[in-house]
């Protein structure tokens, strides 16, 4: 039999395999899914509900109105409750990610001793306390609310690294792309929600306008905690739903009951060039996104003269695209992958490529299109959007280059990519204070630019999807084996997981066993 119809036989059995149920995993990736939606709608709509909270008095207000007319539309904004200045806004978005900066790798590694169901739901259930508590912080004084953004920062920075830690119990990994894209896309969904309905909150009087954002999307967050704490476990064997079967399918597939991992080997860690361009990569990667994600909303009212309403629905438009490219792209990464069209480490090299090189250019058109506002804001959905193909770049990498590890470091590249957060809007505040021009703006995209471009070389060059040989160490119980089809490069088979069927009769039969290692 050939090797190509063996490997086409191989992935049918696989196929055959899966249960065709309503799973307690996909509860589970739903709810993960929900949880984003509310962490990434409760950190950015204080991006839209800045705006009207603060008085539009700079004289920039006054230059881009001529310079790009602003629309006629009834509004608070221009009458907001504070007189706080553009460098100090940067400072007010940006001192989130302090605290996020600091919990993500103790997040990563707590996820794998204690599990992440209460780590991810506590972490959800800060930012949502926090977020409530805004409208009070915000009138005790600036000092308030930038402490209280700290703190949600601190809880919210265990989430991805949590979740990650999940899906090393949960996920088969002939599912794992699936599950993992269904749970992180509703950080995509969370600023898609928030930012058009944010812009609406703040061009009412419920609940006094601005607050509005805040107590909404918190009760939100309250009702989605009860639901996670009821339905969702940390382990399959401690599912009290789960049926014989789904629980059978999961522990054979992923080898049977795991022991806690063993200490990372750090000092290999850090020494290695891999995981160096992976975070290098996510840095590159943030910087454009959360630059754009804290102050889009202001570009669009400041420069292009859209009201506050408006603002709100155009800046989810790029991330619903985004959402779109990031499902898509991995779908297409894993036919290439299964089909062996590309190898694991050229597919990661090509979607982040895209991922890196077509954000920079478009950026840096969107500051040259001059007050054409269609063709900017389709600059700046192709911008953003095509971000989202880093997903399947970059961002999956963690778990091609090592596994067993894959929670500790996303923790590892996700605490440099923080780093974006606080820079990115203070670097806008201090280029656009009092000075809110697109001349101005097109230094913070071509500042934005040479990152994206820092980014693709270095991962062009040493990006890797090969599993490590530090990575390879077992975890600390004995009993404890997983074999896996081992990728090489010139095979380009997937690193899947799947040591039950080494004896299933069925692909035995067609003289199809997975390599043991």
């Amino acid at each position: 039999m050939s090797g190509d119809s063996e490997h086409s036989v191989y992935l049918e059995r696989l196929k055959e395999r899966i249960p065709h149920i309503i799973s307690c995993r996909y509860v589970l990736a739903i709810m993960g899914c929900l949880g984003f939606v509310n962490v990434y709608a409760m950190r950015v709509n204080l991006s839209v509900a800045l705006v009207a909270m603060t008085a539009s008095n700079d004289t920039a207000d006054n230059y881009t109105n001529a310079e790009c007319p602003a629309e006629t539309y009834n509004s608070t904004a221009d009458q907001g409750e504070f007189d706080w200045d553009q460098n100090t806004r940067g400072q007010i978005l940006s001192s989130f990610f302090y605290g996020y900066l600091i919990t993500q790798i103790p997040g990563g590694w707590l996820g794998g001793i204690i599990g992440g169901k209460h780590l991810f739901g506590v972490g959800v259930l800060c930012t949502t306390i926090f977020t409530l508590l805004t409208p009070l912080a915000a009138r005790a004084g600036v000092s308030y609310l930038i402490a209280l953004r700290i703190l949600e920062g601190l809880g919210e920075g265990v989430t991805f690294p949590a979740m990650h830690a999940m899906w090393a119990h949960w996920a088969p990994p002939i599912e794992r792309s699936k599950l993992i894209a269904i749970t992180y896309a509703g950080s995509q969904l969370g600023t898609v929600l928030s930012n058009p309905v944010s812009g609406w909150l703040c061009s009412t009087t419920f609940l006094g306008g601005w607050p509005s954002v805040f107590y909404i999307f918190g009760t939100l967050g309250l009702i989605w905690f009860v639901l996670w704490t009821a339905l969702v476990h940390n382990t399959p064997a401690e599912h009290p739903r789960i049926s014989p079967e789904e629980l059978e399918y999961i522990e054979k597939s992923i080898g049977g009951k795991k022991g806690k991992a063993i200490i990372p080997p750090l000092l290999a860690m850090v020494k290695s060039p891999c995981l160096w361009v992976i975070s290098i990569s996510h840095f590159a990667n943030n910087y454009g996104f959360y630059t754009m994600l804290t102050n889009l909303p202001a570009y669009m009212k400041n420069i292009l003269g859209f009201d506050i309403t408006k603002t709100g629905y155009l800046s989810a438009v790029p991330y619903m695209f985004n959402w779109l490219i990031i499902i898509t792209g991995g779908l297409v990464a894993d036919y290439l992958r299964f089909h062996r069209i590309l190898s694991t480490t050229n597919t990661r090299k090509l979607f982040n490529t895209l991922g890196m090189t077509l954000p920079a250019t478009f950026l840096v058109l969107t500051g040259y299109v001059g007050c054409n506002k269609p063709l900017a804001i389709t600059c700046l959905i192709v911008a953003v959007a095509c971000g989202g193909f880093s997903m399947s770049g970059f961002n999956v990498n963690h778990l091609d280059i090592a596994p067993k590890y894959a929670g500790v470091l996303m923790g590892f590249s996700n605490t440099i990519a923080t780093i974006p957060g606080f820079v990115g809007p203070t670097i806008v505040g201090v280029l656009t204070e009092n000075n809110e021009t697109r001349k101005q703006w097109q230094i913070v995209f071509w500042i934005c630019c040479g990152v994206y471009l820092l980014g693709f070389i270095t991962y062009l060059i040493f990006g890797s999807g090969v599993e490590q040989e530090w990575a390879k160490e077992s975890y600390n119980d004995p009993k404890t084996t997983e074999p896996l089809l081992q990728e090489s490069e010139d095979e380009g088979r997937l690193p899947y997981e799947v040591p039950y069927l080494a004896n299933d009769s069925a692909i035995q039969k067609n003289g199809i066993v997975p390599v043991q290692t």
